[in-house]
């Protein structure tokens, strides 16, 4: 253990695995940008089923409730896969998992657009929600994987191409969905296309990296304090808690806020999907910019910027005129998505050696609590209407106060350390 460099020169073989894993001497950019780009793909695939929502509800004559049920299929599925890919691929990594999966995606948008009926519409979705499944978890390790030092901006390279994607949701919907309807779907088997392309590229370099990754998992298991347990228990469940209240929230604005605005300001559907444009675009620069700053000011501490430092833009927005709304969309979205990729770092520190579980969990999570939201707030809505629903999301950002009860970053660096 304490020879010096001797053992260094005689069992490369051995040690070298270790060090890859644990702190790679380098950030390995074009893998990360490759894998963003898949995300831009994979979540604008996505955000296909958001931007269509409004002319399925016209064309079959949906429900709130049922365009809520169109999300929940979605999210459930990725939520309910997206751990369980996690823990198989933590035992037995699997690199060309991911173009399968997108193939599965691929296969749901042809399906979304020749849908003939509601029924069909669900099947679809739940086909892109099982290819998302498996990208997240795995999309998530590759990041890690060729991260370095660097994880907070690996991740938040790796989640700004998610959120670019949804950003483009919007945006799809006005330039694809209003004049081509639902069949404009069918362009989009095309961009799954490319992405199991660039899917290929990446699969090759991750098994040519499983050799050097995969000691770690077995190296970091060892015995556990009771105290320490109980510590990481707690933090996974308040995390679980923060990921819930910014899903709701989030599902919110991106599912039923165009709604709200068509009626509160009787503006057209083209319009009011511009404010969830900003929303999700202001987003997306939120994400790129909440991993640098959690290496240098601490995960913790940006998590729980992100949650009360939207909660009074929040609550504000249900009262807001149409000019001021536009302000807070994207205020809200710039600081409630920073620790969107940070989240995901904090549980892989939190709970390491369990890199594609946690990053399965923290995800599948969002996307679960994103689905339950849809659903719930949609039925809530055919209740009371959409204006309550609008004030009673509003509150959801106050529960950031539960992050000062998280361990803290000097606190899960001493565990690290103890682990060796």
């Amino acid at each position: 253990m304490g020879r010096g460099e001797k053992p260094n020169m005689q069992t490369t073989a051995n040690v070298r695995p270790e060090l890859k894993t644990s702190a790679p001497k380098a950030t390995i950019y074009p893998i990360l940008f490759a894998i963003s780009l898949v995300h831009l793909f994979n979540d604008s695939i996505q955000s296909v089923i958001t931007a269509i929502s409004p002319i399925l509800k016209e064309s079959m004559r949906l429900s709130y409730a049922q365009v809520g049920t169109i999300g929940f299929a979605l999210n459930i599925t990725a939520s309910l896969m997206q751990p369980v890919v996690g823990l198989y691929t933590d035992k037995k990594p699997s690199p060309y998992m991911l173009p399968l999966g997108m193939t599965s995606t691929c296969l749901g948008m042809l399906g979304l657009a020749l849908a003939p009926n509601y029924a069909i519409v669900l099947l679809s979705v739940v086909l892109v929600g099982f290819g998302s499944a498996v990208f997240h978890p795995e999309g998530s390790r590759v990041a890690y994987m060729a991260a370095g030092p660097r994880r907070g901006l690996a991740q938040s390279i790796f989640q700004v191409g998610g959120n670019s994607g949804s950003a483009l949701a919007p945006i799809l919907m006005v330039a694809v969905f209003l004049p081509f309807g639902q069949f404009g779907a069918i362009w989009f088997t095309l961009v799954a296309a490319a992405a199991i392309v660039v899917q290929l590229y990446i699969a090759s370099w991750y098994k040519n990296q499983l050799a050097f990754h995969r000691p770690s998992a077995k190296k970091t298991e060892g015995g556990v304090p009771a105290e320490r347990k109980k510590q990481v228990v707690i933090g996974i469940v308040l995390l679980v808690t923060l990921v819930f209240a910014r899903s709701w929230y989030f599902s919110g604005i991106s599912y039923f806020y165009p709604f709200y605005l068509l009626d509160r300001f009787q503006i057209d559907l083209k319009h009011a999907q511009l404010y969830i444009f900003l929303f999700l675009a202001a987003g997306a620069a939120g994400t790129m910019c909440g991993g640098p700053l959690a290496d240098r000011f601490g995960r913790r501490n940006i998590i729980w910027f992100s949650m009360l430092g939207t909660a009074p833009f929040a609550l504000l927005l249900p009262f807001a005129g149409p000019y001021a709304s536009y302000v807070l969309c994207a205020l809200i979205g710039f600081v409630l998505l920073s620790s969107f990729s940070v989240t995901v770092v904090y549980a892989q520190e939190l709970v390491p050696g369990k890199i594609g579980t946690v990053s399965g969990l923290i995800t599948g999570l969002a996307f679960g609590m994103g689905a339950l939201g849809s659903a719930v707030l949609g039925n809530i809505a055919d209740w009371i209407g959409l204006r309550p629903v609008m004030i009673l999301t509003s509150v959801l950002p106050l529960l950031g106060i539960l992050t000062v009860l998280l361990p803290s970053d000097r606190q899960l660096k001493r565990w690290a350390a103890d682990n060796g």
